[in-house]
C-alpha cells in the first residue's frame, strides 16, 4: 500500500495530485453507474484512508429515493464510514466528492474530524442544473474550530459531465430546480 504520507513527502505535489485524480477518476466511474439506473445522481463519495489509501466506504445522493432532503452523499458516506468503524470521529481519513461539498455536507465532514475533503465539480457547476447553497466549502472550513484541508477542484470537467448527461438533464427537469 502507497502511504499518503509518504508519498506527499518523497514526491511532492504532483504525486498527491495524482493520488487524488486516480480517487475522483475511480469516484466517477462509481457515481456514473447510476446514470442508466431510475434515480440517477451528479452527486458521489468516497473515503480512504489518509495514510495507506484503502477504501472504507462510498455512497451516492440518495434524496429522492430515501426522500430524505439530508441524504446527500458526502452525509451518506460520512455515516456509513462511521457505522462501519463504529465510530463518530473520522480523523485519518479523507473524503472525495464528485461536487463540491454544500454546507451542511461540508460541516458534517468537520464535525466528523476528517483530514481532507477533495472535491470535483464546483457549487457554481452544480448551480448550472439544481439549487445550491452558495458558501464555498473553503469558506466553512476556515471558519471553524475544527482542522480539514479542501482541495479541489480536481478532474472537474470529468465531474461536471456527471452533470450533463442526457439521463441526468432529464432527471433534474423532475428535481426542484429553479
Amino acid at each position: 500500500m502507497l502511504n499518503y504520507a509518504m508519498a506527499v513527502a518523497s514526491a511532492g505535489r504532483a504525486s498527491v495530485m495524482s493520488l487524488d485524480e486516480e480517487r475522483m477518476r475511480e469516484l466517477y466511474f462509481f457515481t456514473a453507474r447510476t446514470l442508466e439506473t431510475a434515480h440517477p445522481v451528479p452527486f458521489g463519495a468516497l473515503i480512504v484512508n489518509t495514510r495507506s489509501g484503502e477504501r472504507l466506504m462510498r455512497a451516492t445522493n440518495a434524496v429522492a429515493r430515501e426522500n430524505d432532503p439530508s441524504a446527500h452523499a458526502e452525509v451518506r458516506t460520512v455515516r456509513l464510514a462511521c457505522k462501519k468503524l463504529r465510530c463518530p470521529s473520522l480523523a485519518g481519513y479523507t473524503m472525495y466528492s464528485t461536487c463540491e461539498p454544500c454546507p451542511m455536507c461540508m460541516a458534517n465532514a468537520l464535525w466528523a474530524r476528517l483530514d481532507r475533503v477533495v472535491f470535483g465539480a464546483t457549487i457554481a457547476d452544480a448551480n448550472r442544473h439544481c439549487l445550491q447553497i452558495h458558501v464555498a466549502a473553503k469558506q466553512i472550513a476556515r471558519r471553524a474550530d475544527m482542522a480539514c484541508v479542501v482541495e479541489g477542484p480536481v478532474l472537474r470537467e470529468l465531474c461536471c459531465s456527471l452533470f450533463t448527461h442526457p439521463n441526468m438533464q432529464r432527471a433534474f427537469r423532475t428535481w426542484s430546480t429553479r
